[in-house]
């Protein structure tokens, strides 16, 4: 893999994660607490003040600074999630990943997120794009196609029945709504593999 330029993706990342405050808010309102949009916002806000010293670190170092600042921005459930992906990535991933270890690293991280969220896939979570995400990375998938995988997933979400996170207080009214937490996994994968693939 080429060398990240790390301060890029993270502008991708807090770019779409801005543009899309509202409508993840939105998806936030029907089956959580409303405040998705703008708790993503304010954290990946907080990682783009840093993103000049976050990208001068080693990359493992980097990813497990940025996990610790959306523990602490983000808030809510998210937070910690979140979180945890960067957390955990960074600390299996090594600072020149091929494409073998990159994909390992996150399997990895997935395993962390599932393991504090106390949540599998198929239970209307991020978990329901993530995994689809480190299956494409395993297969091979082009970044394009990757992201295609990733919408697809969040839309997937729409008909499951919430077991996991405030949404599974709403029981069957869960149903018909896409999960919020898996949209914002979607648009961030989608943005950092469109900044790699313009750095390519």
């Amino acid at each position: 893999m080429a060398a990240l330029d790390l301060a890029r993706l993270i502008n991708a990342a807090a770019d779409t994660i801005a543009v899309h405050a509202e409508e993840l808010t939105a998806l936030d309102q029907a089956i959580g607490d409303g405040d998705h949009g703008l708790n993503m916002k304010r954290g990946f806000e907080a990682v783009r003040a840093e993103a000049g010293a976050f990208s001068a670190k080693p990359l493992p170092e980097a990813l497990k600074a940025i996990g610790t600042k959306l523990v602490m921005t983000v808030g809510g459930a998210s937070g910690p999630l979140f979180g945890t992906l960067f957390l955990a990535l960074g600390k299996e991933i090594s600072a020149e990943p091929d494409r073998a270890s990159l994909t390992a690293a996150f399997g990895k991280a997935i395993e962390a997120v599932a393991a504090r969220g106390k949540s599998q896939v198929g239970q209307k979570t991020m978990l329901d794009v993530l995994q689809p995400v480190h299956d494409a990375l395993a297969g091979g998938k082009t970044a394009a196609e990757t992201a295609e995988i990733a919408d697809a997933a969040a839309e997937a979400t729409v008909p499951m029945k919430a077991l996991r996170g405030r949404a599974s207080f709403l029981g069957e009214r869960s149903i018909g709504h896409m999960d919020a937490g898996a949209r914002s996994t979607a648009l961030l994968v989608r943005s950092v593999g469109e900044a790699i693939e313009a750095d390519a």
